[in-house]
């Protein structure tokens, strides 16, 4: 009997197995053979190259994008389906109440109901839509036709058409992810308001009194800007969607390259995930023909090179959202005071759906400044509505033409008068084409505000002074064409402008690394030492930091041990290869500094907050070299602290921490084993399906604001790296077909597919790809022919 139990479960475990992989090879993508597309005019032709890219052919560009949304939607439904219902605020329904705040922060902010402005504005003749609603069809015709993605088995999701609101909700959520006002605003106002004037002195910021809020906001007022703060913070990273960071691209003229030929290179910085951010294809039809990199549920490339020209992008960073403390009417609470008299706010209803339990009413309200976003909060929320003035629902946008256009720009003009579509979010787009031009031009539409007005802080309503009395020309957007320095370089930095362009902008370290190569005559640049400026990894940062402390350093280093440790921080050059170990000691010594001389200030709130803003980069400099800052002072002690005093408390406890969880031996402390990098699946963050669905981990070089910029969070460690290069490209158009690109990942979205995770290694160790154009040498072909 006992024999006979045995053998059955062998035949149930066998059996189990069976099933599984059927199962999973259900799902596969099918790239070879022959399958019927409706709507198609002629057959169009899918070739796989080795990393899994369709290379597609078509005879007309009708067929070539609903060819593109096919095969897309095979390798990427489920990618497509989740960052649709993060940006119309529906994962609630799919992953659960946990899901519920992120559902009402993306309700609060309107993409819903502009997305369907926003289509309701298309032009249904123009090519732009025409190509949208066959690649959208070709999206839907897959989804119908095959079994659902793995993913949506296990969460439970019903598949339901994709439409141009959710093309339009997507780019919504663009927007929103550059937008960095509601982490800052809100932090850079509470200290002004709690603290005082000479605390914002480490921020580079006046007092600032001209249109911000008269009087400072009540506890439950900071209490739900604290929420919202922590909530825009974590909303992406909880839904496992990549949220953008920041950029490197550079175009070199001719006269500056080996070849003689313009030389572009690009590596826009996201969150990492898988699947990966960008989808290459290979697009042809007659007279049309690119290498794109396409985001979900959208038929342009945002990124893109033909042999005749290419693009790339990096954020702007522009502050194009402004938060405004309303005036409330004592009498009756729906009203604010707005252009001197009390205006009723807008009121809609909705419910949010929540997976297993009652849908959950909303109430949204819109002041005329734009929607209310705190008081979605509920019970927690504060006496005073703050709105939300968001350049993305101000204008009227016409991205897709935009980025239609872009696809096509192949002179100068062409790509000035398409970026002037591309209005919000604010992007850096630098171009180059084989006849010798080179341009960049800051796209986006750029608010006027009063003079005086600082949207650093929080706005007051009440006063006029929060108002925007319109938009400046195009013509004034930071810009350069065929500059006489033969190069242009764009990494997130303050632009020079002609007028003011307020915005939450990335140091100008990594700038002015990459700047010091290309401005070297005695450089001529080739695809080879454009992947050495890409994968390097130091900059200024971390010794201009260190020089002002240096001395108070040695001075509290105990024994030779740790004497010798400053000295090697004193002579480290502010490089992150995987064997350093003064690399690691900085960053320990950087919390800890942060710590010591910020959270006594903050709390356990505005603290991790403000850690996670970009204005942390700038004040933390500036702090080490001001003695006099009133940081200084532990707040809650009984005797007055300085700078020495907490350069001390910060080098005990970095000698601490890195001795308890790397061993006591300094040389253990190596980078490689701190700083690693896993790619994570919206499902992996449960186990064990993270060993089902991430990528990871890897020994990862690099740092914040480096141009290899694979950046972890400010804090302890160890350090998970959280966003970097989403792709690097090299392009030099004397030979524009043997491009050079990685993915982070894999070009495939579906879990056990050869390409889910095949180009993760070489990625992280800095290999390169061609990203061959033309007659390539395919693994496979996937013929598409007209169907019913």
């Amino acid at each position: 009997m006992k024999r006979s139990l045995t053998l059955l479960a062998v035949v149930i475990a066998v059996a189990a197995a069976g099933t599984g992989y059927w199962y999973v090879q259900g799902k596969q993508p099918q790239r070879e053979g022959e399958l019927a597309l409706a709507g198609l005019q002629a057959p169009v032709t899918a070739r796989y190259d080795a990393r899994g890219v369709p290379h597609l052919q078509a005879q007309n560009e009708q067929d070539l994008y609903r060819a593109l949304g096919y095969v897309h939607a095979q390798d990427r439904l489920f990618q497509t389906e989740i960052m649709r219902r993060l940006a119309r605020g529906e994962l609630a329904e799919v992953l659960g109440d946990k899901l519920l705040p992120t559902d009402t922060l993306f309700r609060s902010l309107r993409i819903r109901e502009q997305a369907a402005l926003m289509v309701q504005r298309q032009d249904r003749q123009a090519p732009a839509w025409i190509a949208l609603q066959a690649y959208l069809d070709g999206v839907n015709q897959w989804q119908a036709s095959h079994p659902k993605p793995m993913e949506f088995d296990l969460l439970g999701i019903t598949p339901r058409p994709f439409t141009a609101e959710d093309t339009l909700s997507i780019a919504g959520y663009l927007a929103y992810s550059f937008a960095a006002a509601f982490r800052t605003e809100p932090a850079l106002t509470y200290i002004r308001d709690q603290l005082g004037a000479d605390y914002l002195k480490i921020f580079d910021l006046d007092w600032q009194p001209d249109g911000a809020i008269a009087t400072p906001l009540a506890a439950a007022d900071w209490r739900s800007l604290e929420q919202l703060a922590r909530l825009s913070h974590e909303a992406l990273g909880d839904a496992g969607i990549p949220q953008f960071e920041g950029s490197n691209a550079w175009a070199v003229a001719g006269s500056r390259t080996r070849s003689g030929r313009p030389l572009l290179a690009g590596d826009p910085h996201i969150s990492f995930a898988v699947p990966a951010v960008w989808y290459e294809a290979e697009l042809s039809a007659p007279g049309f023909n690119l290498y794109g990199y396409f985001q979900a549920l959208n038929p342009f490339a945002l990124l893109g090179h033909s042999r005749d020209f290419g693009w790339s992008l990096t954020m702007f960073q522009n502050d194009d959202v402004d938060l405004i403390a309303e005036k409330t009417n004592p009498a009756n609470p729906e009203q604010v005071m707005v252009d001197g008299r009390w205006q009723t706010l807008e009121k809609t209803e909705q419910q949010i759906a929540v997976k297993g339990e009652q849908p959950v009413p909303l109430t949204l309200r819109r002041s005329p400044h734009g929607p209310i976003v705190n008081t979605v909060l509920g019970n927690s929320a504060g006496a005073a509505p703050i709105a939300m003035w968001w350049a993305f629902l101000e204008t009227e946008n016409p991205i897709l033409e935009g980025f239609y256009q872009i696809n096509r720009a192949d002179t100068l003009g062409k790509m000035r008068e398409a970026a002037a579509k591309v209005q919000a979010p604010g992007l850096n787009l630098v171009w180059a084409n084989a006849r010798g031009d080179i341009g960049w031009w800051a796209a986006a539409r750029l608010p006027i505000r009063p003079d005086g007005v600082n949207p650093a802080f929080i706005l007051d309503g009440s006063s006029g002074r929060a108002d925007k009395p319109g938009f400046y020309p195009f013509s004034v957007n930071p810009q350069q064409e065929n500059p006489a320095s033969g190069y242009i370089v764009s990494a997130n930095y303050q632009p020079p402008a002609v007028v003011p362009v307020p915005g939450y902008y990335n140091l100008a370290d990594r700038g002015r690394q990459l700047d010091r190569h290309l401005n070297n005559p005695d450089i001529k640049w080739d695809t080879q030492n454009s992947q050495a400026l890409q994968l390097d990894t130091s900059s200024d940062y971390g010794p201009r930091t260190l020089a002002p402390l240096l001395g108070t350093l040695r001075s509290v280093a105990q024994g030779d041990e740790e004497k010798e440790l400053v000295e090697q921080l004193a002579a480290w050059r502010g490089d992150y290869p995987l064997d350093s170990t003064s690399a690691t000691l900085f960053n320990q010594f950087l919390y800890e500094l942060a710590f010591a001389a910020l959270h006594d200030e903050l709390g356990d709130t505005w603290f991790p907050i403000l850690i996670s803003t970009r204005a942390i980069d700038a004040a933390l400099p500036r702090l080490a070299a001001d003695p006099a800052s009133p940081w200084w002072n532990l707040r809650g002690g009984n005797e007055h602290t300085d700078r020495s005093a907490i350069v001390r408390l910060a080098w005990q406890r970095s000698l601490k921490h890195l001795s308890e969880t790397f061993g006591k031996d300094p040389a253990s402390w190596q980078w490689g084993k701190a700083h690693t990098l896993t790619h994570n699946h919206p499902l992996g963050v449960k186990k064990p399906l993270n060993l089902l669905f991430n990528v990871g981990p890897f020994a990862a070089p690099g740092t914040h604001e480096v141009p290899n910029n694979l950046s972890a969070k400010i804090g302890p460690a160890p350090w998970p790296v959280t966003y970097g290069p989403s792709t690097r490209r090299v392009i030099d158009f004397a030979d524009a077909g043997a491009a050079l690109t990685i993915n982070p990942v894999g070009q495939s979205g579906v879990p056990f597919d050869k390409h889910y995770g095949d180009q993760a290694e070489d990625y992280i160790e800095g290999r390169y790809h061609k990203a061959r154009m033309g007659v390539i040498p395919a693994q496979s072909t996937l013929r598409l022919v007209p169907g019913n």
